[in-house]
């Protein structure tokens, strides 16, 4: 790949024992890309439904964006996309590319990855983010690979070298003990994936700025209609192409929802486990504890790799990253690659036996005493209420 570390750029010297080797590394000639131009933001939908993620990722692509002197441009694929559209022009893209099909109703690689690829061809976009979901991974991965570009996946920050207009990905690494910054420095466009979570929503704009779309005749040609929105502020680009070389078939699709219907990133109250739990059984408090309040169950690493919890209900550095309104931390230590995960919760609840534990240090609500006389008194006093 043509991902590169940030620090193999610079003079290195590193002692081993009593001998001293040291390492150089040239840095990679500077680049222009005066044939490249905007940060690009795939808007996932489900259903039509455009998920968060978009969002957080449009305001972050506007501040790359706007450190590189460019626009930011939404990308919306589907059979249904007008939601989507005003979801995308709301949070303040500049330029929203539109591919619109039957085939496209439901997300498979081929039809678009065939679709992205032809607006890529045509428009040369300097920048790329997706969310680091499942469909964003893997569309992710085939643009890369079609591209011959660089992809750093699941990114927890992002920012930009103004002296080379390279955007440097930041995320964990050796098993969230470490952060990496990447950057993309020989090919374009530059890729990432984002986490859904990370990175804060931009202000939205009311709904009306699609009230006054005007369609531009003059811009407007075989296979493209242009649009203007927001007061003509948001250029909309709807490209006319259908995929000819579709390989799949979607002929049926069930839904799979988490047990109690609430993702990790929709929930408003989390109730998270870790370590102090001491089993799997032991969970089931913490689940009448989120029904009872509407919300979900969590967890730490140590309970997923004790086997105690699926992967898909991890929170941290290398789980999911939330942000709900209410976080219950029980028996959780409160290990940095958690709490990275959870931080920007707007009230966090700690219940931990240890006083001297590290989560007592980031939550808003400490509760120094046993989860097993806690958490059921206050399953009692809700059943009460």
């Amino acid at each position: 790949m043509s991902a590169t570390s940030i620090d193999s750029s610079v003079k290195q010297s590193k002692e081993v024992s009593s001998n001293t080797v040291q390492a150089t590394v040239e840095t990679p000639k500077a680049h222009t890309w005066s044939d490249v131009q905007d940060v690009w933001v795939f808007i996932e939908s489900f259903q039509g439904k455009p998920k968060a993620v978009g969002a957080e990722l449009l305001g972050k692509g506007k501040e790359l964006a706007n450190c590189l002197g460019q626009q930011t441009a939404a990308v919306v694929i589907g059979s249904d996309v007008e939601e989507a559209v005003a979801f995308s022009v709301r949070y303040g893209a500049d330029k929203v590319y539109v591919i619109q099909g039957e085939e496209y109703a439901h997300y498979t690689a081929d039809a678009y990855g065939s679709a992205f690829l032809h607006l890529c061809e045509r428009y040369k976009p300097n920048t790329i983010l997706l969310g680091a979901t499942v469909n964003g991974r893997d569309l992710a991965s085939k643009i890369a690979v079609s591209l011959e570009t660089g992809l750093t996946a699941d990114c927890t920050a992002l920012s930009v070298d103004e002296e080379t207009g390279d955007v440097i990905w930041e995320r964990p690494a050796f098993g969230g003990n470490l952060y990496a910054r990447i950057l993309c420095s020989n090919t374009r466009p530059q890729m990432g994936t984002v986490r859904p979570g990370v990175m804060p929503k931009p202000e939205e704009f009311p709904a009306s700025v699609m009230k006054d779309e005007t369609m531009s005749s003059a811009e407007s040609k075989e296979g493209i209609m242009v649009s203007y929105a927001n007061k003509g502020k948001t250029k909309i680009i709807r490209v006319d192409y259908h995929v000819s070389n579709n390989r799949v078939k979607v002929v049926d699709f069930l839904a799979k929802m988490e047990e109690d219907g609430i993702s990790l990133q929709d929930a408003e109250v989390i109730v998270s486990g870790g370590r102090g739990m001491k089993n799997p059984e032991n969970f089931e408090l913490l689940n009448e504890l989120a029904r009872l309040l509407g919300g979900t169950v969590a967890c730490s690493r140590f309970a997923v790799e004790a086997g105690w919890m699926p992967a898909s209900k991890q929170v941290g550095q290398t789980g999911s990253t939330v942000s709900p309104r209410i976080y219950f931390a029980c028996g959780i230590s409160g290990a940095v690659q958690h709490v990275a995960g959870m931080e920007d919760s707007d009230a966090i609840v700690a219940i931990n036996v240890d006083e001297h534990a590290p989560i007592f240090e980031v939550a808003d609500y400490c509760i120094v005493g046993d989860v097993f006389e806690v958490v059921p008194a206050l399953i009692s006093e809700l059943q009460v209420q």
